[in-house]
């Protein structure tokens, strides 16, 4: 891979104005090695990996040294912790031992705490999900996922309703690090759906890139008039961002030895000014939850995908834009103004593939409510065959206010569940897949 003197001064230009940074560089971890119905046995083997944490929290920081970019987060996956379960009770030890490595190794999450519920709840996969606000509420670095739909499977009403029992028992901080999926990709590098997929090799690098503020300044700089403008726009500037990802990414595959997977094409906001998703769609003259919004994003998703697919043939993980409320300071201040509300969210998942994600709900209103809020997003996902996700943050404030969590979660926004009383919650089994599985033969 080789840059341009010309390409060179502009991403230093991105990464010194524009605050362009890798989100995440991600190494994907086997972790079955470990797997035994010996509980103690399966904790002693999982303690091995301390050197393998450590190599690669060295090698990431020397690499963002070397090369003067900034990675926001280092971030483990390990294989789902359902498949220990099938033999083992304690789920909530292992997750303290990864946490406790975390931790010790200067690692800012380990993902994976995680089950495959979509057709139904399994042994293991009963124990995780059961354990899930325990195991993440006494750890700091560990994050969780239920993939309770697919395109091929319906979608588990069962896992739903029990995970959202086990969110509204979690603080707030710790239910910013679970989240219930449909078609959650095995390769991703972004928490909390990241997990170690079937069909990896042992070890595997996965780079997540962001850079909102790039596209936003690229957008106000060049001042469009047409949409192909705008595509254009976009499409070039995700160029260079992927460059950058895949460059970051091989290069600590390369210090590590070992393989390296995926960019992740998504774009990831932060509280932050200058980083936003939405202020992307506002640069084009649209304000965020209006009209056109759904237009908006549609062209700078599909630019997004155009131009970073020109700069690697390695993409994976989710490669969409994330519109996380809390953490996009103008799609919280959309909420706040009513621009932007649970159904405005719904809309937009048909062209991203954030689906709801952190947005505050108050318990005053009910778990009911809240698992028919997740099952229409996973029924949305698919419905339109796309990996969408709900990561909901249950507090005991009013709709309308808003709780600070701080750093890169922000500020969440209670947005208001309709008040019409709903018995879907009292229903049990699946929603059938969707007709696309017969169109696949």
């Amino acid at each position: 891979m080789r840059f341009s003197a010309e390409e060179i001064q502009e991403v230093v230009r991105m990464l010194n104005e524009e605050d362009l940074d890798i989100r995440s560089v991600t190494l994907s971890i086997n972790t079955l090695y470990a797997l035994s119905d010996d509980e103690r046995k399966v904790i002693n083997k999982l303690k091995d990996l301390d050197k393998t944490f450590t190599s690669f929290a060295e090698a990431v920081d020397k690499v963002s040294e070397r090369l003067g970019v900034r990675i926001v987060t280092k971030r483990i996956a390990v294989s789902p912790v359902q498949i220990f379960l099938e033999t083992v009770n304690n789920g909530v030890e292992i997750a303290k031992v990864l946490d406790e490595l975390a931790e010790n190794s200067g690692i800012d999450y380990v993902s994976g705490y995680s089950a495959f519920a979509e057709r139904g709840i399994g042994r293991g996969s009963k124990r995780l999900i059961e354990s899930l606000s325990e195991a993440i509420g006494s750890t700091k670095r560990i994050t969780g996922m239920i993939n309770a739909a697919s395109t091929m499977s319906g979608v588990n009403a069962d896992a739903v309703k029990e995970f959202v029992r086990q969110v509204f028992a979690m603080n707030p901080t710790s239910s910013s690090r679970v989240s219930i999926m449909a078609n959650a990709p095995p390769d991703s590098p972004f928490v909390p759906s990241a997990h170690h997929g079937e069909g990896m090799p042992n070890l595997m690098i996965n780079v997540a890139v962001s850079g909102p503020g790039v596209i936003e300044s690229a957008l106000r700089r060049n001042s469009p008039r047409t949409f192909r403008e705008i595509h254009e726009i976009i499409k070039a500037s995700a160029f260079k961002i992927t460059r950058l990802g895949e460059l970051i990414g091989k290069k600590v595959a390369e210090q590590m030895g070992v393989n390296f997977g995926v960019v992740d094409l998504s774009l990831a906001p932060s509280p932050k000014q200058g980083d936003s998703v939405a202020a992307i769609i506002e640069a084009m003259g649209v304000k965020m939850g209006s009209h056109g919004s759904l237009a908006a994003l549609a062209i700078l998703m599909d630019a997004v995908k155009k131009g970073g697919a020109m700069a690697t043939s390695s993409i994976g993980g989710l490669s969409s834009a994330f519109i996380p409320v809390s953490e996009d300071s103008i799609m919280a201040q959309r909420a706040e103004e009513g621009y932007v509300d649970l159904f405005t969210l719904i809309a937009l998942s048909s062209v991203c593939n954030s689906g709801v994600d952190m947005v505050g709900l108050s318990k005053s209103q009910g778990e009911e409510k809240a698992i028919g809020l997740v099952l229409d997003v996973l029924t949305l996902g698919i419905t339109i065959d796309k990996i969408l996700g709900v990561r909901i943050i249950p507090v005991d404030s009013p709709p309308g206010s808003t709780v600070e969590l701080g750093g890169l979660l922000g500020k969440v926004v209670i947005m208001k569940l309709k008040d019409a009383d709903t018995k879907i919650a009292e229903f049990t089994g699946f929603i059938p897949n969707s007709i696309k599985r017969i169109d696949m033969g």
